[in-house]
């Protein structure tokens, strides 16, 4: 007979094999220990933009052996402060109430909420503040972010490719990447025979209205 332990991994092994990463293909986000903002070259016309939650995501998908959720967090604040003569002058901010966490499994949700993971009683609020635009980016994007995220108690500088686009109605930035999640303390492993995976992607779609000129 097989010892439990071996018949533990053979299940997972088998889990993987049958269940592809979704997050495999996703750049990756490069992480540091945190760094202190910059102060931004002078605007020739800075303009102070919030973003729309109206019309703005902020998504992730998460992956265990046997399969994969999608989630979001529906309530959140943020701004752009725009260099419309220079983009790469510019910022944005986004503070997330981590307690609105949605995904498509409610007993997931309830999970996702406790201490094993975001621990929303005790970190109710996760934010990210750029501290550096570049021109140009991985897989065709149109510029590099780099910003502060905190998360879960945590805090790390992190650099990935986002598709920004500056209209007179509005400015638009979409970015996907990957995070670890141990990275900032969530570290829960999951059943034995169907394991968490420690890559998160993260899905950002932001929408920030420009008055009218």
């Amino acid at each position: 007979m097989r010892p439990p332990a071996l018949t533990l991994v053979a299940l997972a092994l088998a889990g993987t094999a049958a269940c592809k990463d979704p997050n495999a293909n996703v750049a990756r986000a490069t992480t540091s220990a945190a760094t202190t903002p910059s102060a931004p070259a002078a605007a020739s016309a800075s303009e102070h933009l919030a973003i729309n939650p109206a019309t703005s995501t902020v998504g992730f998908t998460g992956a265990k052996v046997t399969g994969s959720h999608n989630g979001s967090f529906p309530t959140f604040t943020g701004s752009v402060d725009l260099d419309p003569a220079r983009l790469e002058n510019s910022r944005v901010s986004v503070d997330i109430d981590t307690t609105s966490i949605t995904t498509d499994t409610p007993r997931l949700t309830t999970h996702l909420k406790s201490a094993d993971f975001f621990d929303v009683e005790h970190h109710p609020r996760a934010t990210f503040t750029s501290t550096a635009i570049a021109a140009g980016g991985a897989n065709g994007a149109t510029h590099t972010i780099t910003g502060n995220l905190a998360l879960h108690g945590v805090t790390r500088t992190i650099t990935f490719p986002a598709t920004i686009t500056v209209t007179p109605a509005e400015v638009a930035a979409t970015a996907e990447f990957v995070i670890n999640r141990r990275e900032y303390g969530i570290v829960y492993a999951g059943m034995a025979d169907d394991l968490i995976r420690d890559d998160v992607a993260l899905h950002l779609n932001v929408h920030a209205p420009r008055a009218p000129h």
